[in-house]
């Protein structure tokens, strides 16, 4: 066994011979030699990862010779256009923090019935400003029993009912070729138990036995569910479900999702061989899903562990030999600290912003943004070269993610403060606005999740003019935060819940459907009258994309705490070359001032960038309710 005191040069020598006697893995001329340079600025990282991972093993060194060999046909097989974008995004790797990115998010059959309904909606796109978009699991899948597209049973083959994987790389050139993006999910915790390595781990192959983690005997199971919480306990107890022959297969999930076990390289290398092939068919960026749970260790949670990190690290490090280009984006539902680990340009350079999400939500419901203020000024600030996905909401529930030691910093205790916050969201506290519908409610323990469409929470259903209000107010923080805004596509006409979606096969349990409605034909059809709701929230919308678009302060992620000295008023700067954006957000319903000695450290002189109006400051800035400024602001004496 290489020992792993720096990189070993033995192990370079022993790929780079393993390459030389491969010669038809790379291409010549320029591409091999950008391949080759490439692999000696980061094969040191690949190096020390794997054998983080893997150096245990007799087999290391044939493990990361035959990981190398696969990373130089990937690249070799890269068509030529990804890597010319290869080469433009090497010179600007910071691409995705421009401020005039912007995301959208859709399920494919639902938005636009298969691909090349998505295709025939790119000029839609580009009326939005879209430069980003995150296609919902569109991967061969059992049905009913898909949990969304989450139980994979090909990461090679688009579901027939959506289209073929020549679609979508055909969509995926166009859209490139219109300045978007494409995003899409790689679950990589587990697979469908329909899986090809399931089904041959199922009838007793050894070899993809170990692809997952299987036992006997509960011995082993017990022992792990001594530490490891259950995720979904209505559907299974523990982590583990027993399989036909009498063995127990470890499904953190679903009864139908099993897990992989990464302790094995042969699954890491598999795995990186479906990572590169969905970047070669023209993927920018892989939202990881289910990231915390990667890594399993007996007598641990099995959450968050170092080696998750590790795990992430070395796969980039796999993309950068192959497909330079391709950046990881983490869903980590998890404590807020955790969250911020796997935010890190050699991890994941993008990450949900699932605490702001969810803190927007607790302001707008006790107008109070004590919570949200707290978590922008001690939570926000991530490494350079890595950006938030801001949103207001996604395809999945609301959970109460705060810290309940922020909470209690502000005297609020996290489990009567959620019990509330369900309450409301639900229209079960008197006064509520919100008409959201339960997920995993326990009544007896008090928890849930809040399923909803942003205008059935913000209440559109009863009340249009401060519902729309609420709607662009929640959507502000998200765009100026700092980060990518990401829409869940619809909300911008403010689609409202489909309360039908039980009556559809396999959604009746899942009241998630309630807000992963169909194409809402009709509201798109009223989005350029303003005196509709739709209109008004899409017009809103669209003043806001194009005033970020055209801010240069709102770029990246730097953000400065303002103090408002107010509890109803959200404040916080975007720092420029000269002048900052002020941010002003009143979460209260009633009319409230920021005073003039609050605003002393500004120049009197600004202007409201989403009016383009003079402002004049000094005396102060009094809000209506539900109302956000956007302030070009001067320091006093700058």
């Amino acid at each position: 066994m290489i020992e792993a005191a720096g990189v070993d040069q033995a192990a370079k020598q022993l790929a780079l011979n393993a390459l030389a006697a491969h010669e038809d893995l790379v291409s010549s001329g320029q591409d091999s030699v950008d391949f080759r340079r490439r692999f000696d600025r980061y094969f040191p990282d690949l190096y020390r990862l794997f054998h983080t991972l893997y150096g245990s093993r007799p087999d290391f060194q044939e493990q990361l010779t035959a990981l190398v060999l696969q990373t130089a046909r990937a690249w070799n097989e890269r068509p030529a256009d990804l890597k010319a974008l290869d080469a433009e995004r090497e010179h600007h790797p910071g691409w995705f923090l421009a401020n005039s990115m912007l995301g959208g998010v859709c399920y494919v059959d639902r938005y636009a019935e298969d691909l090349e309904g998505v295709r025939a909606r790119i000029p839609y796109f580009k009326e939005l400003g879209l430069t980003y978009l995150h296609l919902m699991p569109l991967f061969l899948a059992p049905e009913p029993h898909s949990d969304g597209g989450y139980a994979v049973s090909s990461y090679r083959r688009v579901n027939p009912k959506l289209g073929t994987m020549e679609q979508l790389r055909e969509l995926a050139a166009e859209l490139r070729s219109n300045g978007i993006s494409l995003v899409v999910d790689f679950i990589f915790n587990h697979t469908s138990d329909e899986h090809e390595w399931a089904k041959r781990a199922a009838a007793g192959d050894p070899e993809y036995s170990d692809y997952y983690w299987i036992f006997p005997d509960r011995t082993m199971p017990d022992a792990f569910e001594q530490n490891v919480r259950e995720i979904f306990p209505e559907n299974h107890p523990g982590s583990f479900i027993r399989m036909e022959d009498g063995r127990w297969v470890w499904a953190t999930f679903h009864t139908y999702q099993w897990d992989l076990n990464y302790s094995n390289p042969d699954v890491f290398r598999a795995m990186a061989g479906e990572m590169l092939f969905l970047a070669n068919q023209g993927v920018d960026i892989l939202r990881m899903d289910a990231v915390a749970f990667i890594w399993k260790q007996l007598g641990t949670p099995c959450e968050n562990l170092p080696e998750a990190h590790t795990l992430l690290q070395a796969f980039n490090a796999v993309c950068r030999l192959a497909a330079p280009s391709l950046l990881f984006k983490s869903e980590a539902i998890v404590h807020p600290d955790e969250v911020a680990l796997y935010i890190d340009p050699a991890e994941c350079q993008l990450s949900y912003n699932p605490l702001q999400m969810a803190l927007i939500w607790e302001a707008m419901a006790t107008r109070d943004v004590a919570l949200l203020s707290q978590a922008l000024e001690r939570r926000h600030t991530i490494p350079e070269g890595t950006s938030w996905v801001n949103y207001v909401r996604s395809h999945d529930d609301i959970g109460w993610t705060f810290a309940d030691e922020d909470a209690a910093e502000l005297g609020i205790n996290g489990f009567d403060h959620r019990r509330f916050l369900n309450s409301f969201y639900v229209n079960r506290f008197p006064g509520s606005f919100a008409r959201g519908v339960p997920f995993q409610d326990n009544p007896r323990t008090g928890d849930c999740r809040i399923s909803g469409t942003t205008a059935s929470l913000c209440g559109l259903e009863d009340s249009t003019g401060q519902a729309v209000d609420r709607i662009l107010l929640a959507h502000s923080v998200a765009f100026s935060t700092g980060g990518i805004p990401l829409l869940y596509l619809g909300d911008e006409v403010g689609q409202l819940n489909d309360y039908g979606y039980a009556l559809e096969e396999g959604h009746g349990a899942d009241s998630r459907w309630v807000h992963r409605p169909h194409y809402p034909a009709g509201r798109y059809a009223k989005r350029r009258d303003p005196a509709t709701p739709e209109g008004a929230v899409f017009e809103g919308l669209r003043a806001m994309i194009s005033v970020r678009s055209a801010t240069p302060e709102f770029a990246g992620t730097r953000l400065v705490h303002f103090d408002t000295k107010n509890r109803g008023v959200l404040g916080y700067q975007r720092p420029g070359e000269g002048t900052h954006i002020l941010v002003l957000a009143n979460f209260s319903d009633g009319n409230q001032t920021i005073t003039a000695q609050t605003l002393s450290g500004f120049a009197a002189g600004a202007v409201d960038l989403l009016t383009g109006n003079p402002v004049r400051i000094e005396g102060g800035v009094t809000l209506r309710p539900q109302e956000f400024r956007w302030l070009r602001v001067t320091p006093a004496g700058g």
